[in-house]
C-alpha cells in the first residue's frame, strides 16, 4: 500500500517515499544493465571481425568481460547505491566531482585514455537529458521535495544521467581495455540504455506524483504520436506563434523596434501602405513582428534610393519602365537559386572571399543572369520587391557576419555558402529574421561558432571543420523548399558540438595549468635569481665556486621552489648549504690550513649535483673539485685548482615565451589611462564571463575568462576552442576598454549579432545613436 503523502505544499524529509522512489529505480537499473552487458560479447566479436588491425584488442575485451562481468555488475550497482545513500542523509553527491576524482593538485595532466573515457560518459548523459529534459526537471524537483534537501539537478539526482553515466564510468574503471574497446562499450550503453531508461523515468515520476509528491507540478503528459521532421518544423513555428512574447524576441528586433518607434512614433496608422509595398501582413503572425518586418522593408527601400541617388523624376521613370516588365514568380526565382545553390558562379565566390563587394548586389545581378537559362530575357523582367528585400537582408547579413567575425580562408569560404540557401530561406519563411528558434538560424549560429577562429591547426579543429563541410554540404546537395532538413541537420550539429565542447573544456583546463605553471616558474626562477645576485653579485669567486652556484645549485633550488613553495623545508636547506659554501670560502682566504673542507657540507652538495645528474662517482669528483679548490686558496697553491666536472645536460628550467601585450598603446594612449572602477570590475569578475575583443583592423574575436593568477592577478582569457588567446591585467584591460577595443560580450549568437549589424548600416547616420 502507498506510504501517505505529505501534506500538500509541504515538502520535507519522507523515508517511506525514499523507498518507493528507490525499490521503482535502483533494481530496474541495475537489471537493465546487467540485459545489456550480456549482450556485449556478441557486439564485441562482430566489432573484431571488421577490426583489422585493431581485432585482437576487441578479443582480448571480450576475454576480460567475461571474466569480470559480475565484478562490472556490482561496480555499477556500488556507484547508483552510494549517490543514493548519499541523497538519503541529506548531503547529495556530485557526479562530476566523483569523475573528476580528487587527485587534481599539482601540474600533473589525466592520462588522454582516461580524458576520453570521461568524454564519452559525458557525452552518454548529454544525450539522456536532451531526450528527458523535462521528466528529469520534474523527477529532480520531486526527489528534493521527499528528500528534505533544496534542490537536486543533473548533477546530484542519483538516478540522473550524469550518476548512470558515472556508474558505467566506474564499472569498466578496472578493465583492462583498449581505449577504442572502452569508447566502443560506452557507445553501445549509450545506444542500448536510452529508451528503457526513459520508460523508467516515467513510471518513477507517475509514480511519485500519484502519492503526492510536489503536487504543485502539473502531472506528467502521455506523450503525443511522433511527427515526422517535416511536421515539425511548421508545428514549431506555430507554437511560437500563438504565444509570441515580444520579450523574448530578438534582442537586435527589441532594439530596433525601440529605435523605429522613437524614430517615427507609432507604426499602426501606416502598417497597412506598407504591407501592399513590401513584407505582407499576415494575420496569424502577430503585430509585434509583422512591425519588425514593415520597418525593416521601409528601411530596405530608403537604402536603395539613397544608394541609386535617385531623384523623384527618376524614380518615376523607373518605375514606369518596370511597368512593362515583369517580376520573375516564385518558381523562377527557386529555379535559378537552386541552380546556383548547387553550383554557384565564380564572381559569386569571389564576393564572397573579397571584403569590399556586396554580396546582394551579386547575388541579385546572378539571379537575373541566370534567369536567362530559364528562357526569360533580363531585359523583360525584374525582381519582385520582396524578393529583393530577402536578398538585400541575407546579403548584408552575410557581409557583417564575414566582416565583422574571425573567419578567414577555408572559414569563409564554407559559411559563403550558406548565402543563397538562407535567401531561399528567406522568400519561404521570412519569420526567420525575427524567430529566435527558427531551425536555420540555429543552424547559422552553430556553423559559425564551429568556423569561427578555426584555423585547423589541431586534430579536433580539423575534426570539426570536417563536420562542418559534411553538414553543409548534404544543406546545399538537399535543400529543396523543405525546411525540415534544416531541423535534422541542426539537430546533428548540436549533438556534434556537445561531444566538441567536452574537448573544449579538457582544451581550456590544460590552458590554466599551463598559465599556472608559467608563472609558478616565474616566480621560482625570479626567486632563485634574487638569492644568487644577492650571494654572488660584486663578489669575487673562484670559477668552480661560482660555476656551481650559477648552474646546479641555481637549478636545483629552482625546482625545490616549484615542488615545495617559498617556505618549504627544501628551500631552506638549499639556502643554508649556499652560505656554508661561501662561509667556507672566507675561511680559505684567511688561510687556514688543514681544514677537512665541507665536510658538513657533503649530503647537501651531492643531493645538488644528484639534481642535474651526477650521481655516485661522479658527484664526489664534483665535490672533490670544489674541495681541491678551497684547498688551493688556503695553501696559496692555484695549482691545486680544479674546475667542475663537465655537468650532464639537463633540462633545465627555461623561462615562459614573453607575454604578447594585450595591447599595443598608440603615442596619444599611456598605460596608465585607465578608469580605476572599470579595472575594480575586472578584479572582481566571475570566472567563465565572455567579452569581446577587438583588433585593429575591426575583427571582433569573444573570449572567456577562464582562470585568474593567484600570483600576478593576471587574467586568462580562452577562445571558443578553449586555447589561450589573451593574458592582461585589470589596468591593461581598462586601458582597451578606453580604447574601444573590448566591450561586454552579448551572446546573442551569430545571426543576432549580424542583424543588428544590417540595421546600424541601413538606418541614416545619427539615428542609431
Amino acid at each position: 500500500m502507498m506510504s501517505n503523502p505529505h501534506p500538500a505544499g509541504q515538502p520535507g524529509r519522507n523515508q517511506n517515499l525514499l523507498g518507493v522512489a528507490r525499490e521503482a529505480a535502483l533494481p530496474v537499473l541495475s537489471q537493465a544493465f546487467a540485459k545489456v552487458l550480456a549482450g556485449f560479447d556478441d557486439a564485441l566479436f562482430d566489432r573484431a571481425e571488421t577490426a583489422g588491425p585493431s581485432q585482437l584488442a576487441f578479443l582480448d575485451g571480450m576475454r576480460e568481460l567475461r571474466r569480470r562481468r559480475d565484478e562490472i555488475s556490482r561496480r555499477f550497482d556500488a556507484h547508483l547505491q552510494q549517490a543514493w545513500a548519499a541523497l538519503e542523509a541529506g548531503s547529495p553527491q556530485s557526479a562530476e566531482s566523483v569523475l573528476a576524482g580528487q587527485g587534481d593538485g599539482g601540474l600533473s595532466l589525466v592520462p588522454e585514455h582516461i580524458l576520453e573515457s570521461r568524454l564519452a560518459v559525458r557525452n552518454f548523459a548529454t544525450v539522456l537529458l536532451r531526450d528527458w529534459k523535462q521528466v528529469l526537471l520534474r523527477i529532480d524537483h520531486r526527489l528534493a521535495w521527499v528528500a528534505g534537501v533544496s534542490t537536486l539537478d543533473a548533477d546530484t539526482n542519483p538516478i540522473g544521467p550524469e550518476h548512470i553515466g558515472v556508474a558505467v564510468h566506474e564499472a569498466f574503471y578496472t578493465c583492462d581495455l583498449a581505449a577504442e574497446v572502452r569508447l566502443v562499450l560506452f557507445k553501445l550503453c549509450e545506444r542500448e540504455f536510452a529508451a528503457g531508461i526513459g520508460k523508467l523515468y516515467e513510471a518513477v515520476d507517475e509514480r511519485l506524483a500519484q502519492a503526492g509528491v510536489a503536487p504543485e507540478i502539473a502531472a506528467p503528459r502521455r506523450p503525443g504520436p511522433q511527427r515526422s521532421p517535416v511536421e515539425q518544423v511548421p508545428q514549431a513555428a506555430q507554437e511560437e506563434e500563438e504565444g509570441f512574447d515580444p520579450g523574448h524576441a530578438p534582442m537586435w528586433a527589441r532594439r530596433f523596434s525601440e529605435r523605429w518607434n522613437q524614430r517615427r512614433g507609432s507604426m499602426a496608422g501606416q502598417a497597412a501602405a506598407q504591407a501592399a509595398a513590401g513584407f505582407e501582413a499576415e494575420q496569424a503572425y502577430g503585430s509585434s513582428q509583422n512591425m519588425v518586418l514593415e520597418a525593416l522593408h521601409e528601411l530596405l527601400a530608403q537604402s536603395r534610393q539613397t544608394r541609386e541617388g535617385a531623384s523623384a523624376s527618376a524614380a518615376d521613370a523607373a518605375h514606369a519602365g518596370a511597368g512593362q516588365q515583369r517580376s520573375l514568380n516564385q518558381r523562377e526565382m527557386m529555379s535559378v537559386l537552386s541552380l546556383l545553390q548547387a553550383t554557384p558562379s565564380a564572381t559569386l565566390r569571389a564576393a564572397v572571399g573579397e571584403d569590399g563587394e556586396s554580396l546582394a548586389q551579386r547575388l541579385k545581378s546572378e539571379v537575373l543572369s541566370g534567369a536567362t537559362r530559364l528562357g526569360v530575357d533580363p531585359q523583360q523582367a525584374h525582381l519582385d520587391p520582396q524578393d529583393e528585400d530577402a536578398i538585400d537582408l541575407v546579403g548584408m547579413l552575410f557581409d557583417v557576419m564575414l566582416d565583422e567575425r574571425d573567419l578567414e580562408g577555408r572559414s569563409r569560404e564554407l559559411i559563403g555558402r550558406l548565402v543563397v540557401p538562407f535567401v531561399k530561406v528567406a522568400m519561404l519563411d521570412r519569420r526567420m529574421f525575427v524567430q529566435k528558434t527558427h531551425p536555420a538560424r540555429k543552424l547559422l549560429n552553430s556553423l559559425a561558432e564551429a568556423c569561427e577562429g578555426n584555423a585547423g591547426e589541431s586534430q579536433a579543429e580539423r575534426a570539426l571543420m570536417g563536420k562542418v563541410e559534411e553538414i553543409i554540404e548534404r544543406l546545399t546537395a538537399e535543400f529543396n523548399e523543405n525546411l525540415a532538413i534544416f531541423l535534422t541537420l541542426e539537430e546533428e550539429f548540436r549533438d556534434f558540438l556537445a561531444q566538441h565542447r567536452r574537448r573544449i573544456e579538457i582544451t581550456e583546463r590544460r590552458a590554466a595549468e599551463t598559465q599556472r605553471g608559467q608563472e609558478k616558474l616565474e616566480v621560482a626562477r625570479n626567486r632563485a635569481s634574487a638569492e644568487l645576485d644577492k650571494r654572488v653579485a660584486d663578489v669575487s669567486l673562484p670559477k668552480a665556486i661560482e660555476d656551481f652556484l650559477r648552474q646546479p645549485w641555481n637549478h636545483h633550488l629552482t625546482l625545490t621552489l616549484l615542488r615545495e613553495g617559498e617556505e618549504g623545508e627544501g628551500v631552506a636547506e638549499a639556502l643554508k648549504l649556499a652560505d656554508d659554501v661561501l662561509e667556507e670560502v672566507a675561511e680559505a682566504r684567511r688561510h687556514i690550513v688543514g681544514k677537512p673542507w665541507l665536510q658538513s657540507s657533503q649530503p647537501g652538495l651531492r643531493k645538488v649535483f644528484a639534481s642535474v645528474g651526477l650521481h655516485g662517482d661522479g658527484g664526489t669528483t664534483a665535490i672533490d673539485a670544489l674541495h681541491d679548490t678551497l684547498q688551493s686558496i688556503a695553501e696559496l697553491r692555484p695549482e691545486l685548482e680544479r674546475a667542475l666536472p663537465e655537468l650532464p645536460q639537463v633540462a633545465l628550467p627555461t623561462p615562459p615565451a614573453p607575454e604578447t601585450p594585450a595591447i599595443e598603446f598608440g603615442n596619444a594612449t599611456k598605460a596608465e589611462d585607465f578608469d580605476d572602477s572599470d579595472a575594480e570590475r575586472f578584479r572582481r569578475m566571475e570566472i567563465g564571463t565572455w567579452l569581446d575583443f577587438i583588433d585593429k583592423d575591426g575583427k571582433m574575436q569573444a573570449g572567456k575568462l577562464s582562470w585568474v593568477s593567484p600570483i600576478s592577478s593576471r587574467l586568462l582569457f580562452v577562445n571558443r576552442r578553449g586555447i589561450r588567446f589573451c593574458v592582461a591585467s585589470p589596468e591593461e584591460l581598462a586601458v582597451m576598454v578606453r580604447l574601444e577595443r573590448l566591450r561586454p560580450h552579448v551572446d546573442d549568437g551569430a545571426f543576432d549579432t549580424a542583424m543588428q549589424g544590417v540595421i546600424d548600416r541601413l538606418e541614416p547616420q545619427g539615428v542609431a545613436n
